[in-house]
């Protein structure tokens, strides 16, 4: 099952084991029963620390995961490979002591959560989004006894995904009743638990001392801004929903210059360890909502706190783009979907539509022809956007269909989930109604910068904001890169030299306010940068 070199990586990982940990599956005669037991074997074939019990799990095959003679609080009810294969060798691995990476005080907030949680997470092998929820929950419940997770395969499980309507993951459950939906940190996670918490983090967020640089965004772009605005030596903060930005939310990228292949949350997990390792001042699970001037620039965020800084970097980035029709808030998440790869698997052999004929929807389309039975393209204009070879590739599929001209008025269903879509034929001016079980919207990204619109900085009639060759905005002090500006191409290695760009103005421009006196450049002189810069 486990081929030798992937074997050799995971027996060099299983050396940072501490303590002895047992791994108890419950299986039947089933092949997936086997499949499992035969994993199970080959893992603790490769230490000496691991044992092997039969369990008691409630649902079968699974298996769980805890340190010899305690019971268990992590499982895995399928086989859990694909993307959640990491978060089955962490979930070993901290239940053999070896330390998580995560915020002490975050940690110490799990251990010390009062009440009983029991978590169940549905979850696909194909989504990208479902190990982050996974991995968080897993590691609450080896931090507290008193909280459970179970991951199951929603696929291998279709009963309990049909009974509970679930059309979209991760879908998590907590004591029975749905908690969440779609990808949470384990920041957010314990803070919906936490009430308390995100008062108390507002008294310590607006404590912290002036920065000389704050970068607002997670992404590429803000990632590259903080790494060479921390590498001049000056104090550097990043403020961030979630790290990693829209990059988590892909799958393959193979246009990264120098690495042919790799997946976005691989990128964004090692932007953020190399953030990290220059110091910068992460704040996480915060949203941006206004800039305000003062001595210095206020940064306001969402949950009440204020941040000042001497200058700033903006890169908020883009989402996906709604279609704006009736239906579609309506029966999001059962039926309407943004992420093909995420929530594909949950419409096999079924009839769904992709909106949009750009690359983005070109390619769903074809990822998707290799799942369902059916696809349907519909495209507003009368040709595709996509590339030659993209369209070539997606004509060459029977299964898929490309219906041009194609205005979508309204989702369809039945009041729990989507039963069709109406759209209009733009040449005819008829409309038509297209029975299918799932729609997946993919129309193109709109900036993450309706929080600027009163601020005093120009932007784009689409809501970009303008920048110039620096990454310099209209207002004295505040930078700009990435998705949510004017720059012509929104592609990662793009944003990455957007950021760096606007790290390197935003260091001129403090720089000459450490020599320049306030009535040369209007703005309130403040301490002098290091002398010491780094190049």
């Amino acid at each position: 099952m486990l081929d030798a070199t992937l074997k050799q990586q995971l027996e060099t990982y299983l050396q940072k084991l501490v303590n002895p940990i047992e791994i108890r599956v419950s299986g039947d005669k089933s092949p997936k029963s086997r499949e499992l037991e035969q994993l199970a074997g080959e893992i603790a074939a490769l230490s000496p620390k691991i044992g092997i019990a039969p369990g008691v799990g409630e649902r079968t095959p699974s298996m769980a995961i805890a340190p010899r003679a305690e019971q268990p609080r992590v499982s895995f009810a399928g086989i859990p490979l694909g993307h959640e294969f990491t978060s089955l060798v962490l979930a070993i691995l901290q239940a053999g002591g070896h330390p998580p990476k995560e915020d002490p005080d975050l940690l110490e907030q799990i251990r010390q959560l009062d009440g009983d949680y029991h978590f169940t997470t549905y979850i696909s092998l194909s989504c990208q989004n479902c190990p982050d929820v996974v991995q968080a929950l897993n590691l609450m419940a080896t931090l507290n006894p008193r909280i459970t997770h179970e991951m199951v395969d929603g696929a291998l499980f279709q009963d309990e995904v049909t009974q509970r309507n679930i059309m979209a993951v991760p879908a998590v459950y907590l004591n029975g009743e749905h908690f969440a939906q779609g990808r949470l940190s384990l920041a957010e996670i314990v803070a919906k638990l936490d009430q308390g918490a995100a008062q108390r983090n507002v008294v310590q967020l607006n404590q912290r001392a002036p920065y000389d640089l704050l970068v607002v965004g997670g992404g590429p772009a803000g990632a590259a801004a903080a790494i060479y605005a921390a590498r001049k030596g000056i104090r550097t903060g990043l403020v961030a929903e979630r790290f990693g930005g829209q990059v988590m939310d892909t799958v393959g990228i193979e246009n990264f210059i120098s690495v042919p292949y790799t997946e976005g949350p691989k990128l964004a997990a090692s932007l953020e360890q190399h953030v990290r390792e220059y110091g910068v001042d992460i704040i996480s699970g915060q949203r941006a909502t206004a800039i305000r001037r003062e001595a210095q620039l206020q940064l306001d965020l969402q949950s009440g706190a204020s941040l000042a800084s001497r200058a700033l970097v903006l890169a908020p980035g883009a989402r996906w783009r709604a279609l704006g029709v009736p239906g579609e808030a309506e029966y999001r998440t059962r039926g309407v979907a943004y992420c093909p790869h995420c929530d594909g698997p949950f419409f096999k052999g079924r009839h769904v539509a992709v909106i949009g004929g750009g690359n983005s929807g070109i390619e769903a389309a074809i990822d998707l022809a290799g799942i369902v039975e059916r696809v349907t393209v519909l495209e507003f204009a009368d040709t595709l956007r996509a590339d030659q070879v993209l369209q070539r590739k997606a004509r060459s599929l029977e299964n898929l269909e490309i219906i041009t001209s194609a205005q979508t008025t309204e989702i369809l269903g039945d009041g729990n989930k989507v039963t069709g879509l109406r759209y209009t034929n733009r040449v005819s001016g008829d409309s038509i109604d297209l029975p299918l079980a799932g729609v997946f919207v993919q129309i193109g990204l709109i900036p993450n910068t309706e929080w600027l619109q009163d601020s005093d900085m120009a932007l784009s009639p689409s809501g970009e904001i303008l920048i110039d060759e620096r990454g310099a905005t209209s207002a004295p002090g505040i930078y700009a890169a990435g998705d949510a500006t004017t720059v012509p191409y929104k592609q990662i290695v793009i944003s990455m030299g957007a950021g760096a760009t606007a790290a390197l103005g935003a260091f001129d421009y403090l720089i000459r306010q450490s020599v320049q006196g306030p009535e040369e450049t209007g703005v309130e002189e403040t301490a002098d940068l290091p002398a010491a810069v780094n190049a």
